[in-house]
């Protein structure tokens, strides 16, 4: 399993080979095949750890929702990927991957999103689920910029721009989080 999800962080899924893992991980092809008769298998069991990993770090979050500030949520989310790397680098591989393989990429996303709806809904219950839905992609894809801009090799950025997208993120998240009857005329 190691050894796959190098290879498909490294490669990507589809330029990733079953001969290459079993290389990597100093084994015959053989073996692979015993425990993964094909790819995509390999893929799915990949996926079923990452979303283990990334369920136990969302409740971590979902458990602290409401007792930390706004600006810490909202970092608590933008950092949830590169705290997890390297085990992020080929879940986000997978989840870039054509998806005709797999449904595991759509629930994935699916999952992930509904982890951050439902901490939006703990902070912000007067929100319309919908409304925390489409709050939770733009976190999601925050935390994917995030990962790319702090661990990415190769990434054309400036030092600074992962605390823009740090205080982007904060001033998005406390602004979703207000509760309108309690804004400010102004």
């Amino acid at each position: 399993m190691e050894a796959a999800a190098a290879v498909i962080a490294e490669r990507g899924f589809e330029s990733a080979t079953m001969a290459e893992i079993a290389t990597r991980a100093g084994a015959q092809i053989g073996s692979l095949y015993r425990f993964f008769p094909n790819k995509e298998v390999l893929a799915d069991a990949l996926m079923q750890r990452h979303r283990e990993l990334v369920d136990g770090a969302f409740g971590k979050i979902e458990s602290r929702a409401m007792s930390v500030s706004a600006h810490d949520l909202a970092d608590a989310l933008v950092d949830l990927l590169v705290e997890l790397h390297p085990e992020s680098r080929a879940m986000v591989a997978l989840l870039d991957a054509r998806s005709e393989w797999s449904a595991k990429p759509a629930e994935f996303r699916n999952a992930a999103i509904g982890h951050i709806a439902r901490i939006v809904m703990l902070r912000a219950p007067h929100l319309r689920p919908e409304t925390a839905r489409d709050v939770a992609v733009v976190l999601l894809h925050n935390m994917k910029t995030m990962k790319a801009l702090t661990l990415e090799q190769g990434l054309a950025t400036s030092a600074g721009a992962p605390a823009e997208l740090r205080e982007m993120n904060r001033l998005y998240l406390a602004s979703k989080l207000l509760n309108p009857t309690h804004k400010s005329k102004g």
